[in-house]
């Protein structure tokens, strides 16, 4: 800009001396209205985003406030995080569900992993919670309120339970209600503070709930959980949700990513083992060694074995590897790949982690089966899927 008008003077002085020089001077003056025009649309239209997006808080750079979350008793006072007046931020999402504005830009393998609108296996109770975010502090107000119908994990008949907070896939920093003695029927009533969440970046997180019962000499029991992705959730309307408690999922192994791809000119069945997640943990440590090892299968006849690298303590290895069999259009419905994730131990036998069973028939599950044939029916085309391993 400086140079602009240092290039306006000299030619406002040389106009002076001719007249030729008026034509030359209009056009310029022309242009000069053109850039700050476009300067001034500009900033109005970045001062709207930042009045839409909510103004975000101002910690010190490095601090992890968005991990700070806080506590606060029912009728207690909350302080520099009590409920602000909701800025333009507010009437925006009314106008628009929020889910819908980010389904553009969330994880999709966070979020896709906690949706599940399936009915538990068996009634552990229910909890009552609510949910309110703060626009203008860019807080998530969490309201822990009760539970009802708990399991009886004591002798007495009862429990005493509690409620351990997380917003994944944040796992180290979590939150606990207090413990509530010898009642199914728990009031908790406690008010939780997430600081520091602009709602694009909250949209990308999953509430976790998880309901425990405390003892004292020993480790303390799993009582039920509760999954919600917060790109489900309208904040406008400060829901309130009484949710079905799920019961821990028993020999839980991880989850695999994988991909198939069927090329019926060459005869190529092409599996890739992206990652995994979550793996059971075998090891002292509370890690694994993990390498996956695959059978291409006709029958119950083994026809071929690929293995992958073994990646050292870690519990989501990132794999990358691909592996090519020969298999003839003819037979492609006939066999299946035998899919192991094992844990390598230097002293004594390798490990079974979990299993898959890739097959158009008689997969290892539903899962299983419906991506063998989608690889059929879409030829040449990379199927992706994650898939959850099973113990045996």
């Amino acid at each position: 800009m400086i140079v602009w008008f240092e290039f306006v003077a000299r030619l406002q002085t040389h106009a002076s001396k001719t007249e030729s020089a008026t034509g030359i001077w209009s056009a310029v003056s022309r242009g000069f209205e053109i850039v700050v025009a476009f300067f001034e649309y500009y900033s109005t239209t970045a001062r709207a985003q930042l009045e839409t997006a909510g103004t975000p808080n101002k910690t010190p750079s490095g601090t992890s406030s968005n991990l700070a979350g806080t506590s606060i008793p029912e009728g207690k006072s909350a302080g520099a995080t009590s409920p602000a007046p909701q800025n333009k931020a507010l009437q925006n999402v009314k106008n628009e569900h929020p889910s819908m504005a980010f389904l553009q830009n969330r994880s999709i393998s966070l979020v896709d992993m906690y949706i599940d609108n399936s009915e538990p296996s068996e009634n552990v109770g229910q909890i009552h919670f609510s949910l309110e975010y703060d626009f203008q502090n860019t807080t998530l107000i969490l309201r822990i309120i009760q539970g009802k119908e708990l399991p009886a994990k004591d002798l007495s008949g009862t429990s005493d339970p509690y409620v351990r907070v997380t917003l994944l896939p944040d796992k180290k920093h979590r939150l606990e209600t207090k413990i509530k003695r010898r009642t199914l029927n728990p009031r908790w009533n406690e008010t939780f503070y997430f600081e520091g969440f602009p709602i694009q970046k909250l949209q990308s997180r999953v509430l976790h709930l998880h309901v425990f019962d405390y003892d004292r000499f020993s480790r303390d029991d799993s009582i039920g959980e509760v999954f919600l992705p917060l790109c489900q959730v309208d904040f406008s309307e400060k829901p309130s949700f009484w949710k079905a408690l799920k019961p821990p999922a028993k020999d839980k192994c991880g989850e695999l990513l994988t991909s198939l791809c069927y090329h019926p000119s060459n005869s190529i069945l092409t599996l890739t083992l992206l990652k995994a997640r979550n793996l059971k943990a075998k090891d002292i440590n509370g890690k694994s060694d993990p390498y996956v090892k695959v059978w291409l299968q006709f029958g119950d006849k083994r026809i071929e074995k690929r293995k992958t690298a073994i990646f050292k303590c870690t519990l989501n290895p990132v794999f990358n590897d691909t592996f090519s069999f020969n298999v003839p259009w003819e037979k492609i419905r006939e066999c299946s790949l035998d899919v192991m994730v094992m844990d390598f131990d230097n002293i004594g036998r390798n490990e079974l982690i979990g299993r898959i069973l890739l097959a158009g028939k008689n997969g290892s599950g539903a899962s299983e089966t419906k991506h063998w044939q989608d690889m059929i029916t879409k030829p040449r085309q990379t199927i992706v899927q994650w898939h959850r391993l099973k113990p045996e």
